[in-house]
This record gives C-alpha cells, sequence and structure tokens, in this order.
C-alpha cells in the first residue's frame, strides 16, 4: 500500500513535527515549503495524500493560495486525497477548500491522534475507491453474457423483482440451496436507483460472533486488542447502494437486536466509537430456512423477521423450471468452454434426457459444478450421459421429497407430456374435472 504523504507548508518547524510524527508511524513523507514546489513534487513521486497548508507568508489569513492550488489540482484532475490545514478558524474558507476536492478539514495546532485517524481514514477510502473503480473497470471490459431464463415462473419472479427495484423496500428471497438467490440480489441492484455503486455482500452465516460488530459496523483502531488499524463495515461500504444479507437466518441470535436497531432507525456506531452513524442502504435478505420454525423455537426475533419481509418472494427451484434445464446447461457448457479453452461441447440426446428426468437437489449450483467437471474430462466434442456421472434418482415408484406446491406442479407436468398437453385427458389421468385442470393450468402457467 502506497503510504507517501506530501506535506505542503511555508514553516520549517511544522514541516519537521510532521515529519517525525508520520514517520514514527510507517509513512513516508516528502516535503514542499510552498504550493508551487508541491506542484512538481506531485508530478515527481506516486503521493497517496496531501496535508495542505491554506495560508502562506505572503497571506496569512484569506487562504488564497491554498484555494489556488486546489483549484490547480482540480483543472489538473489529481484525485490525491487533500487533507487542509489552517490555525484561522474559517467556515467560509472550509466550504469553499472542499467544494475544491478537500476531503477534510484540520486545525492548528492540531492534536496528533486525531490527526492521524483522518490520515488513515482517508487512506482507507481512497483505496476502497480505486478498488471499485478497477473492479468495474474489469466487469465493463469482460461481460459475461446472462442466460436468459425460459421458464414461465422464473420470468414471473424476474418481473415483480424489476417493479419492487425501482422502490427502497426491503426484499426477503427463500427457496432451496443453490437456486440462485444470490444473483438475483444483483439482479436488483442493478435495476435499481442505486446501481452507480457496487453491491455488498456479507455471509452472515461466516461471521464469527464475537467479529459480528465489526463486520457489520466497523472499528475505530484500539477498540479492542487485535483493532491494529480502522475498518469499514458492511453498513458505511453499502452507503447509499445495497446490502445484501445472505444466510440471514444464521444471524447469532444476541447480535439479531443490534441488527434490528439499525433496519429500524438507520442508526449504528462504530465499535470503539461513541459517534451515532447513519445507515443509508437498501437490504436485501436470502435464506433456506423455515423462519416460521425457528420464530416458534425462539431462534429468530419475529419482528426482525418483519422488517426483512417488506416483500418476499421464493425462488423457484430448478426441478420446477424444467425448460430451463437442457438450455441452462448448454449456457454452462459454452462458459466452462471458454474458461478452460476447450472446443464448444455437445450434448447426445441422451444426456439431455438425463438432464431432465434428474431431481436435482443441488439445483444450479450442481448444474454448474457438474457441467464444469464434464467439460474437464470430455475427451471429444460430445458429452453422452456417462459423462455426467449423475448419481441415482428417486426410484420410479418412490416419489423424491418435495413440497406440495412442487409435487403438484410435476404431476401436472407429467400428465400434459404424456397427453401431448391434451388437457380433458391429462385431468382424467389425475382424476380432476376438466374445470380444476384447467384452473391449474392457468394458475401455474403451464402452457404459456
Amino acid at each position: 500500500m502506497n503510504t507517501s504523504i506530501l506535506v505542503i507548508d511555508d514553516r520549517a518547524d511544522i514541516r519537521l513535527s510532521l515529519v517525525v510524527l508520520l514517520e514514527q508511524h510507517g509513512y513516508q513523507v516528502v516535503e514542499a515549503d510552498s504550493p508551487q514546489i508541491a506542484q512538481i513534487e506531485l508530478k515527481r513521486h506516486d503521493i497517496a495524500l496531501v496535508l495542505l497548508d491554506m495560508n502562506y507568508t505572503m497571506d496569512t489569513t484569506s487562504g488564497d493560495e491554498g484555494i489556488q492550488f486546489l483549484s490547480w489540482m482540480q483543472q489538473n484532475k489529481f484525485t490525491t486525497p487533500v487533507v487542509a490545514m489552517t490555525a484561522w478558524s474559517n467556515v467560509d474558507l472550509v466550504v469553499q477548500a472542499m467544494k475544491l476536492g478537500a476531503n477534510d478539514f484540520i486545525e492548528k495546532p492540531w492534536k496528533n491522534k486525531h490527526l492521524l485517524h483522518v490520515i488513515e481514514q482517508q487512506l482507507s477510502l481512497s483505496s476502497l475507491e480505486k478498488e471499485n473503480i478497477g473492479l468495474k473497470q474489469q466487469l465493463a471490459e469482460q461481460p459475461e453474457q446472462q442466460y436468459q431464463w425460459r421458464s414461465a415462473c422464473i420470468r414471473q419472479l424476474l418481473d415483480q423483482l424489476k417493479t419492487v427495484a425501482k422502490t427502497d423496500a426491503n426484499i426477503l428471497l427463500t427457496g432451496d440451496n443453490g437456486t440462485g438467490k444470490s444473483e438475483l440480489a444483483k439482479f436488483v441492484h442493478c435495476h435499481s436507483s442505486r446501481n452507480q455503486k457496487s453491491l455488498v455482500s456479507v455471509n452472515m452465516g461466516a461471521i464469527a460472533e464475537s467479529l459480528f460488530e465489526s463486520e457489520m459496523f466497523g472499528h475505530v483502531k484500539g477498540a479492542f486488542t487485535d483493532a491494529k488499524s480502522s475498518r469499514i463495515g458492511r453498513f458505511e461500504l453499502a452507503d447509499n447502494s445495497t446490502l445484501f444479507l445472505d444466510e440471514v437466518a444464521n444471524t447469532p441470535m444476541s447480535q439479531q437486536m443490534k441488527l434490528l436497531r439499525v433496519l429500524e432507525g438507520g442508526e449504528y456506531e462504530v465499535l470503539g466509537s461513541s459517534k451515532t452513524k447513519t445507515a443509508n442502504c437498501r437490504i436485501i435478505s436470502a435464506t433456506n430456512a423455515d423462519f416460521a420454525g425457528l420464530i416458534a423455537q425462539d431462534k429468530f426475533r419475529e419482528d426482525l423477521y418483519y422488517r426483512l419481509n417488506t416483500i418476499e418472494l421464493r425462488v423457484p427451484s430448478l426441478a420446477e423450471r424444467q425448460e430451463d434445464i437442457v438450455p441452462l446447461a448448454h449456457y454452462f457448457i459454452e462458459k466452462f468452454c471458454r474458461k478452460y479453452h476447450k472446443d464448444f461441447c455437445d450434448l447426445t440426446k441422451q444426456a439431455q434426457s438425463a438432464l431432465r428426468h434428474y431431481h436435482w437437489p443441488g439445483n444450479l449450483r450442481e448444474m454448474s459444478h457438474l457441467i464444469e467437471r464434464a467439460v474437464l474430462l470430455c475427451s471429444s466434442n460430445v458429452i453422452d450421459d456417462n459423462d455426467l456421472r449423475l448419481t441415482a434418482s428417486a426410484p420410479a415408484n418412490e416419489l423424491p421429497l418435495m413440497t406440495l406446491h412442487e409435487a403438484e406442479v410435476s404431476l401436472l407436468k407429467k400428465a400434459l407430456k404424456q397427453t401431448d398437453n391434451n388437457i380433458p385427458k391429462a385431468a382424467k389421468l389425475l382424476g380432476l374435472t376438466k374445470s380444476s385442470m384447467y384452473r391449474r393450468v392457468e394458475k401455474y402457467e403451464l402452457l404459456t
């Protein structure tokens, strides 16, 4: 990490004090006794931060020379963070400096602890901004073509998500593991008014309980034994953006009240600081858990659940997206052939049939892994059912474990397939009246 700081001040004793202080804390210091010399040093060195005195011997009160230097930086498109310093308390000067790009302001004589905190904070923010720019550039340079869903159930879900994305309503995505809830969270963020900033994600089940506050709200240096530097929490990182809480049902019970407080009032404190911060982020959560059961067992707060699920939407399993199974397999084949620099592999009819009849307990995640393995092991340009190495499905006379909703949809689809979409014949096979069958076909959009 670049730690070079340019100190601009016409007083040699001030520069010496700053050199001693900053070098003691691991920073490298470049000195300039005037804004004119500083312009040369900025072009000569890779500077991480500028400490700029606003007043010089020509005019010790107006700050004009400091303002001129900030204007020069802005005109020459320097993005180096600037902390301005002055011995004169002047609100108008502060406002003018901030408008010209100064990131923070320190009054002389400064307090060492406060000055070091401001420098560290500005360097951290600058580093994060550069990282975000780099990630956005990578995404722009290597756009990945997204799969276009064909099944009616997922297209209906996407339409619903696109509608609520325009609001700031909290969204709870439920459904089995591997159904693509994290990708749908990205979909919502991309269609929201907050899409100019990066989506911030956190796996709630992967946070150690002792680190929860630090991870979510951040901490200041020295807040606890191992806090050797300050840390920005996820809520602050997601300011004016979207925060995705994956596996939210795994949030420790002891920490749920702290999460509830942020969702209710939008306020929190950084660990080790008494200053209250305001959260301004849209919350999307995801889980495969049964909230009703967790609430009944006092393992999840009911009031927190209602804060999370302003809009609750279930993500259908891959078994419910029959129309997508083979096209999705082709999508993954193309993706992994490109990744491993292999010629495109096609699926035999037997392989396609095996994919359609498999029960997909691991959903999209399982298919991605399965196809990646098949592409890697394929020695020709054809993938057969043997290459897929699917585990045995449930016996023909045994219905795999699924919800009643999933079982009904599965039986309706099989009856329609067996009768070539003849609804009266399908109704007879299932022991239903024609009107009952028509209602179900319309309800589940089976023939659209």
